[in-house]
């Protein structure tokens, strides 16, 4: 099948490794320019490498980090036509253990720098009438996750602005989704629950970005306003 995003330019956010490196890589097997970002240079520098990407240093867990990813991006593609926001994680922990002020770090880490980066981009993408917006969130927006209280709640709240996003600017010929991961081979996965290779529970950085990919592209271009789960079955619920 062809997706139509040959040439195409896209800015994947915190992408040196994990699922925004596999969506990243995805892009770019379609033949779409990426920039990708981190906050370690030689890291960064390593990913962008072995994809043929461009390397940005910057940490986008904070409003100006955010926007200063999309500005770099968009000087290094000469423009963006699919932005895919993403960050870390905030830290384990349930309501007992997590204090008031942890929420806004959270906010500010899952949220609030997703929302920045669209402020940033869709502008242009409206002026354009062709953009893909496609967040990577959490399977936590179906299903509160135990033990992790900060990103159920930030992630929850992003969810509710793509949402709305997407109805005001569907006539503008831009698309706004989200993709809420289950447990994948990452090193977030890894740090939380240890090491589970062996358990047959895990999905493909890889396979995910293919999923992403399909998101962003042009058959995909009725297909707005969707949180769609990619967490091997895991969420049990029927709607």
């Amino acid at each position: 099948m062809d997706l139509g995003l040959n040439g195409k330019r896209a800015a994947v956010a915190a992408a040196s490794k994990g699922l925004g490196f596999g969506v990243a890589q995805a892009l770019a097997r379609e033949g779409v320019r990426v920039a990708i970002c981190g906050r370690d240079e030689a890291t960064i520098n390593a990913a962008a490498a072995e994809i043929d990407a461009v390397p940005i240093v910057a940490d986008v867990g904070s409003v100006e980090g955010a926007t200063g990813f999309v500005r770099d991006a968009r000087a290094a593609l000469g423009g963006i036509d699919i932005l895919v926001p993403n960050a870390g994680g905030p830290p384990a922990g349930n309501f007992e253990e997590t204090t008031v002020d942890q929420y806004l770090d959270a906010f500010e880490l899952n949220c609030h720098s997703a929302i920045a980066m669209c402020y940033e981009a869709v502008p242009e993408m409206r002026e354009r009438k062709w953009w893909r917006i496609v967040a990577i969130t959490s399977i936590a927006v179906r299903q509160p996750i135990a033990n992790l209280i900060l990103s159920n709640t930030a992630s929850a709240g992003l969810t509710g602005f793509l949402k709305t996003l997407a109805r005001e600017i569907v006539a503008d010929g831009v698309t706004v989704n989200s993709i809420l991961p289950g447990l994948h081979a990452t090193d977030r996965i890894k740090h939380l629950y240890g090491d589970l290779s062996g358990a047959g529970a895990l999905g493909d950085p890889a396979d995910f970005g293919a999923i992403a990919t399909f998101m962003c592209s042009e058959p995909a271009k009725f297909m707005t306003g969707v949180a769609l789960p990619v967490d091997g079955g895991a969420y049990a619920a029927l709607l």
